[in-house]
């Protein structure tokens, strides 16, 4: 590039207390790392500093009909105890907050001029796509519209056992089928999930363009964890919520297996469980009590504690749901192979994280393989038994697809598309 790119971002937050904030800064610094100029637009409800770059914190627009009605809901329900938002969104297809929260981001857009950037590129987390609609609303900004798309969208284009309806899906689907339409450049951190979503969205075709989620920059391993984490031990770390797909029972029970089978490994092997609580989690306690190497952490973790667990874990568990697919790229991948060490992967055999692990990667299997998966833990703890440090091949150079450069590959194609 001859010039450095001026780029508006506009994301619905920044903050690291979510997956989606924590994705979102580092793409966003990652940007800035590789020499574009940035502005930020975020709405994350606070105050957050990036430094030298421009980082504008929107705020509510408390004047709008939507913001009225959202409020007179909220006192309809502490009045009545009932939630009318099912009704709301299955005949709008969105909640009342969700127009205010659009309508917010749409008018601090608006106090921007598309003549002082190159692209506007919208940033968002769950389902939440706030951003997004807020810019489809301007078309004077279309032209250069980069969306980044980081899950299908409505539920029902998830890959089954995701895909349930939700209330109001036709009015999502119709959102989306407009800004696929609009927007320049679809920008996705997985390969597999563009091509999912242009099985829904034809008119995406041509547009994808790959930037995976970032090794955030700056993180070091602060020697911080919690008192149940032993760095000593042959700890296998599985840290991120257990939605109810992903089914973790099939993991304890082979530990408990290979415990079993390798009765040297009791003392020195524990399998750590780092999360908020689920469904799973009463019966998951029920096998805790019965083999005391399976550690439960009480809650959720700050992302800077789990980052240190991940850079000394034994071994980082990546589980995604069973089903014939996932097109998905965890958060959580780029920093567990910044920690080099052997990833466990359970999922299915199409998978983005298999698919960028190599097919022929050693320690992956089907998250119901009980078999497989205890002759995985067994293989992995007598390589760290027997000091075998060597990193599993296909992780070791994996390293540079995580780092910013992928930015500048991302934007010479979209400038090529021009």
């Amino acid at each position: 590039m001859n010039k450095p790119f001026k780029i508006l971002v506009v994301a619905d937050t920044i903050s690291t207390q979510s997956s989606g904030g924590k994705t979102s800064r580092a793409l966003i610094e990652g940007f800035i790392e590789q020499g574009f100029v940035i502005k930020v637009l975020h709405y994350s409800r606070k105050e957050i500093d990036l430094k030298q770059t421009p980082c504008i914190s929107i705020q509510e627009k408390k004047t709008s009909w939507s913001y009225a009605k959202a409020k007179a809901q909220l006192i309809f329900q502490r009045l009545t105890g009932c939630n009318i938002n099912h009704w709301v969104e299955s005949r709008k297809g969105f909640s009342y907050a969700h127009d205010y929260d659009v309508k917010s981001i749409q008018q601090a857009i608006e106090k921007e001029s598309p003549v002082h950037y190159d692209y506007i590129l919208a940033l968002s987390y769950a389902s939440s796509f706030r951003a997004h609609k807020a810019i489809l609303k301007l078309p004077q900004w279309h032209e250069k519209f980069l969306a980044y798309i980081h899950d299908p969208f409505p539920m029902h284009s998830y890959p089954r056992p995701y895909d349930w309806v939700e209330p109001g899906h036709q009015k999502k689907r119709d959102f989306f089928v407009a800004l696929f339409k609009a927007a320049k450049s679809i920008i996705y951190p997985s390969q597999m999930l563009g091509e999912w979503m242009e099985s829904y969205y034809p008119s995406g075709k041509n547009k994808a363009v790959i930037i995976p989620h970032l090794i955030t920059k700056n993180l070091r391993d602060t020697g911080v964890y919690p008192s149940y984490f032993d760095s000593s031990k042959f700890n296998i770390l599985h840290a991120g919520s257990l939605m109810s797909a992903r089914n973790p029972m099939t993991l304890l029970k082979a530990f408990m297996a290979f415990i079993k089978d390798v009765p040297e490994a009791k003392n020195n092997a524990r399998l750590v469980m780092v999360g908020s609580s689920s469904i799973f989690h009463q019966e998951m306690a029920i096998l805790s009590q019965k083999c005391s190497q399976i550690i439960l952490s009480p809650n959720k973790e700050p992302f800077e504690t789990t980052f240190n667990m991940q850079q000394q874990a034994a071994v980082n568990v990546v589980l995604e749901a069973k089903g014939p697919s996932s097109p998905f790229l965890p958060g959580k991948v780029p920093h567990c192979i910044a920690a080099n060490k052997p990833i466990l992967l359970l999922g299915p055999y199409y998978s983005e994280t298999r698919r960028i692990l190599g097919e022929y990667y050693q320690y992956y299997c089907e998250i119901d393989d009980m078999t497989l998966l205890k002759n995985h833990l067994t293989d992995l703890y007598l390589n760290w038994e027997n000091k075998n440090e060597k990193t599993v091949s296909g992780v070791t150079h994996l390293k540079s697809y995580f780092e910013s450069s992928s930015i500048l590959k991302a934007l010479e194609i979209i400038k090529e598309k021009s």
